[in-house]
């Protein structure tokens, strides 16, 4: 069993660790009243751990897992090993986040594939909610469409244009 103690001596190294733990250095004072009961909370049992039957994934910064966490869906797919990827590095760092974002984007994509393996067809418009903006702010939805019709056509001519291009330079 590991030691879950926590001992002021070990943490020592760290600049202002146990600053408020002095009930006679309160910060809050005048503001709060004192009662004495505030420091009781370091005489608490540490909660007995959660039991992990599926991968958690855990930061860097962290010895061991927290007593709570969820399970509810482990990192699975493409999802999952950008999910690995990040959490190889420090929370401080863009590549512990920009993974994380670009993961939770793929997993939506993976749910609806895997909706339409088990036979469901996603309403994507009303999982986003068109049919509310539509009805309270149907100028912002034609901006937005307008503006997502606009990036498609231009990609789709900067495409068209470069294939075409490539044809020309194969036969000259």
């Amino acid at each position: 069993m590991e030691n879950t103690e926590i001992n002021s001596e070990n943490y020592s190294h760290i600049k202002g660790w146990g600053i408020d733990a002095d009930p006679k250095n309160e910060p809050t004072y005048p503001i709060k009243k004192y009662t004495g009961d505030d420091h009781e909370r370091y005489n608490w049992d540490r909660p007995i751990k959660q039991l992990s039957f599926v991968e958690i994934l855990k930061s860097t910064e962290r010895p061991n897992l927290s007593a709570v966490y969820g399970t509810v869906s482990p990192p699975s797919g493409l999802s999952g090993v950008l999910r690995r990827i990040a959490f190889k590095y420090s929370e401080n760092l863009y590549r512990h986040w920009l993974p994380l974002i670009l993961a939770d984007r793929i997993n939506v994509i993976e749910g609806f594939f895997q909706d339409a393996v088990h036979g469901h067809i996603p309403r994507i418009g009303a999982e986003k909610g068109h049919k509310a903006l539509w009805k309270h702010k149907r100028g912002k939805m034609i901006g937005r469409l307008a503006l997502k019709i606009l990036v498609l056509g231009a990609v789709a001519a900067v495409v068209t244009y470069q294939n075409t291009n490539k044809k020309k330079r194969l036969w000259t």
